[in-house]
């Protein structure tokens, strides 16, 4: 019994730690199609990605990757998303997106996206890879599987 306040006390401190740094969520929006059965979180999402595109090209110009990320870092610092990818078309060269985030802010959300032309001629994301830099140094990085 003396044992289990220790044990308590370790067990909720472990779980309380600090947030994450960076959390990146992916979807890929493959048709156009609104009312198919299945996960309504997906149906969801498909829905809001779909939103305000009314023609049969606006849709078309929606289907693609989304990437979303999720970030926590210093408030002072001058912060950097930098999102590195390989498309199918492109063989072994990498392109890349980057964010300047807004100093004073401790978190946020950033949204990159290869969606409409990009991806219909480039093809899917094959790797990818997410670098947060404070003051130019790396704070927290993230990758797929494929990416080297």
């Amino acid at each position: 019994m003396k044992f289990l306040f220790p044990i308590l006390f370790l067990a909720l401190a472990a779980c309380s730690g600090k947030p994450e740094i960076l959390i990146v969520k992916q979807f890929t929006l493959r048709d156009q199609e609104t009312n198919k059965a299945g996960d309504p979180m997906i149906q969801n999402e498909r829905l809001r990605r779909l939103h305000g595109a009314v023609s049969i090209e606006e849709r078309k110009q929606r289907l693609g990757q989304y990437y979303t990320v999720l970030w926590n870092a210093d408030a002072d610092a001058k912060k950097v998303i930098v999102f590195s990818y390989r498309q199918a078309s492109s063989g072994s060269r990498i392109k890349e997106m980057c964010r300047s985030l807004p100093i004073g802010e401790m978190q946020g959300k950033e949204e990159f996206t290869i969606i409409g032309d990009n991806y219909f001629d480039n093809g899917r994301v094959l790797a990818w890879k997410l670098d947060l830099t404070a003051n130019g140094k790396t704070i927290a990085s993230k990758r797929s599987y494929l990416w080297e």
